[in-house]
């Protein structure tokens, strides 16, 4: 009786699973009707309405109060509002990602696209050596690898999959058809970045994930846990970091920027400080977010305080 109890739940949560995304498969069909510009904008005005009405709200707000306390209430609900907005526009870039992305390297581009670090995405591809680049969860940053596509720089790219299986498997083969090779972020992960590392290519890693076993660091002056991973992979193939960011920009607009490498610290002994450069990722990401607050993902619960609420 029991393991047929079982199996009636794991198919009921199977078939909301499903069912959550056939509607949001639909939701996403029918928003791709409408030109690109439109839709954005109506994804954008749809999770400002829908957003503070959701759970999640509660915790950004608490999220964004911790991390700016010199903020009054109301700039605290402007920057939630405006949040709630761009992850409705991140949805809805997703689906339009093909049209959006418009710059050549070759030629330039006057479109939507503005890309800041040229040199460096040239010399990284020019002369081949292992290297990582790191971003996080802010402006359209699935626009990163397209880029590094754009320039003839495949990196293999670590990634979350979606809790949502049915939702994860269209994501893995949209992202594959745009970005290269993927990573599934799972226990056997790290070894087939090491495998990259070591065969000379590139590693692309968003670092501003919730990691309950990461190296004790701060973020907004708060306690939270990092993942090593980044460093350590850094350490055993003394490769290069770069910090890579996107920027939203009015009217639909974007810039990717891609940074100089990043002086890593060293312990006593000469060998890389892990828990040093942890913080040190930390510190660039912050930087990011303190200048454009609202293009951050701030439902995430980075600083491990939810079961709190």
């Amino acid at each position: 009786m029991k393991m047929i109890l079982t199996r009636l739940v794991l198919a009921l949560r199977r078939f909301q699973q499903w069912l959550v995304a056939q509607l949001i498969f639909g939701f996403l069909s029918v928003l791709k009707l409408l030109p690109a510009d439109p839709a954005i904008r109506f994804a954008d005005r749809l999770m400002r309405w829908i957003g503070p009405k959701l759970s999640r709200h509660r915790l950004m707000l608490v999220n964004l109060r911790n991390a700016f306390p010199e903020k009054s209430d109301e700039e605290i609900q402007s920057i939630a509002l405006a949040s709630w907005g761009h992850m409705g526009r991140l949805a809805a870039e997703y689906i339009f990602l093909d049209q959006i992305f418009d710059f050549d390297p070759e030629q330039g581009s006057e479109g939507r696209i503005e890309v800041s670090g040229i040199p460096i995405f040239m010399d990284l591809r020019d002369n081949p050596r292992p290297f990582i680049v790191f971003t996080a969860h802010t402006g359209s940053f699935e626009l990163l690898p397209v880029a590094g596509a754009a320039f003839g720089l495949y990196v293999t790219v670590l990634f979350r999959p979606p809790n949502n299986p049915y939702i994860a498997e269209k994501v893995f083969d949209f992202r594959k058809a745009r970005m290269g090779k993927l990573v599934p972020s799972h226990a056997g992960s790290s070894f087939a970045l090491a495998r990259q590392l070591e065969a000379g290519g590139g590693v692309g890693v968003l670092v501003d994930q919730k990691f309950t076993k990461g190296a004790p660091t701060s973020f907004f002056g708060r306690d939270v846990r990092t993942n090593p991973l980044l460093a350590k992979l850094a350490r055993q193939f003394n490769c290069e970091i770069y910090p890579a960011r996107c920027i939203r920009l009015p009217n639909n607009r974007f810039r990717l920027e891609i940074e100089p490498k990043v002086d890593l610290p060293r312990d006593p002994t000469g060998l890389l400080d892990v828990q040093a450069t942890a913080q040190l990722l930390n510190d660039k990401v912050e930087s990011w977010v303190r200048e454009y607050p609202e293009q951050w993902l701030w439902y995430h619960d980075r600083w491990a305080i939810k079961r709190q609420l």
